[in-house]
């Protein structure tokens, strides 16, 4: 099980770990109660943190049990998805980039 952070590329790489941690607690607190959730708290804690582009972005809204983050900082821009763990993420979620800072990439 594993929690899949999606980060959008344009977000500058300094608020990238604060937009991580509030999406995983955000994801947290929205899906508690989900039998998914529960097993992946009891668990290991796994966490995939991408980069992504607008259209990966888009395409992955498209997958259940999620929900979208907006940064204030950033005039309320859309930001990041995070996921409610699961065991299976489409097939898309297999090539998203690892989040890394711009200038190691």
């Amino acid at each position: 099980m594993k929690m899949y952070i999606l980060i959008k590329d344009e977000v500058p790489d300094e608020l990238a770990p604060v937009i991580a941690a509030h999406a995983s607690l955000a994801a947290y607190r929205q899906f508690e109660k989900d039998v998914d959730m529960q097993t992946w708290v009891n668990g290991i804690f796994k966490k995939v943190v991408c980069r992504v582009n607008e259209k990966e972005f888009e395409r992955a809204r498209e997958a259940d049990k999620q929900l979208t983050l907006k940064e204030s900082v950033l005039d309320n821009q859309e930001v990041a998805l995070a996921f409610c763990p699961r065991k299976v993420y489409p097939k898309a979620f297999r090539f998203f980039r690892m989040w890394r800072p711009k200038n190691s990439e």
